[in-house]
């Protein structure tokens, strides 16, 4: 949810996650506490529950086939050969983790399978090469790397300070391609307090460190939501930064967004109330919520209100007769209104009309 007090007034310079480089003379301040802070940073298995189907797309410092339980599954994600050989070889034995070759940017495309074909169709003119990109399309097609909708956790270290800035917003798009509807992104990036000068961007000094590719912090979150996540969350954040150049912060930062906002809405004369401590708040679709007050919402909305994160903040409130889905009325959600209390109390339907108080949560509706 977004704090109605909240400023969204900051000057964007430049897209979202704007790479970071150096700044010529000058030079990190922090550097000995980098690879200290590196090693208690990569561990996001308490982001993850027994049974659930994990995506890895970093390096986390852990035994992947603990994170999920027995009858949890891990699939990890590396496009280095040499990494997925090590990797298999330490993970050797564990019967519910596996590595597959591919990119966060392209999580279609199997590059084993790829470079199957391509050791007996190498590539040596602009023709091959244009056979090469239709055979990998088809693979995508055929037999995806991961499939649609497959994924409850996808973990993910650095992902996006590693990635071309070009290929960001590819990347958060396949990310929740792949996820359940209801599943969420765990993500540890570095990100900058400030928008980075261009001219920092040469310093390789910079560049081949810890502060490659950072994100400006506020940038990184509405990232996630223009590829259509909500619910998003800072979940761990290092107070004092880890390193500064030139007056600029650069800190990690873990961030948990979830899918499953998209679809219609329906009225079955569900209500919700929002607890406080604030007055108000605005969720990701643009409704109000008023402290202690019965918000009308469709049943899309009171569905995801019952689960995180918002569940602890939010008060569910049920008609007492049920209203079938399949016999339910489209829902309005361009406006907020205030539920009648008879409404939830009656032992039948009723056609009480809402208290409209204000609101348009876009011209799309309700998504």
């Amino acid at each position: 949810m977004q704090h109605e007090a909240e400023s969204t007034t900051a000057n964007h310079q430049g897209a979202c996650c704007n790479s970071a480089g150096g700044a010529n003379s000058n030079r990190l301040s922090g550097q000995a506490e980098v690879l200290e802070h590196e090693a208690d940073l990569t561990d996001l298995s308490k982001y993850v529950s027994s049974g659930d189907v994990v995506l890895n797309l970093g390096s986390l410092h852990t035994k992947l086939g603990s994170l999920a339980g027995p009858s949890g599954r891990v699939i990890s994600i590396d496009s280095s050969d040499a990494q997925l050989a090590i990797s298999r070889q330490d993970q050797a034995g564990a019967a519910n983790v596996e590595f597959r070759k591919g990119r966060p940017q392209d999580l279609q495309l199997d590059l084993e399978q790829w470079d199957a074909w391509l050791q007996s169709h190498p590539a040596r003119s602009s023709h091959d090469w244009l056979q090469a990109e239709a055979h990998a399309e088809q693979l995508r097609r055929s037999s995806p790397l991961i499939s649609s909708d497959s994924i409850d956790v996808v973990l993910g270290h650095r992902v996006l300070n590693l990635v071309p800035q070009t290929d960001r917003p590819q990347t958060l798009a396949e990310i929740y391609r792949v996820l359940k509807r209801n599943g969420r992104v765990v993500i540890r990036e570095v990100v900058s307090d400030e928008q980075v000068p261009a001219d920092f961007q040469n310093d390789s000094a910079l560049w081949n460190n810890w502060g490659q590719g950072a994100c400006r912090e506020d940038m990184l979150l509405e990232a996630l939501e223009a590829a259509g996540f909500h619910g998003m969350e800072v979940v761990a954040r290092r107070a004092e930064p880890q390193v500064t150049i030139a007056g600029i912060e650069l800190r990690s930062i873990t961030v948990q967004a979830f899918k499953g906002k998209a679809g219609p809405c329906f009225e079955r004369h569900q209500a919700v109330i929002y607890n406080g401590p604030w007055k108000s708040v605005i969720d990701d679709d643009g409704h109000t919520l008023y402290r202690g007050k019965r918000m009308a919402v469709c049943d899309k909305t009171f569905q995801i209100y019952s689960r995180a994160p918002y569940a602890d903040a939010i008060t569910l409130v049920p008609p007492v007769t049920d209203i079938p889905l399949a016999e339910a009325r489209p829902f309005n959600c361009k406006v907020d209104a205030v539920r009648d209390p008879k409404e939830t109390k009656a032992t039948g339907p009723m056609a009480l009309p809402l208290l409209q108080i204000s609101g348009d949560c876009g011209s799309d509706g309700c998504c």
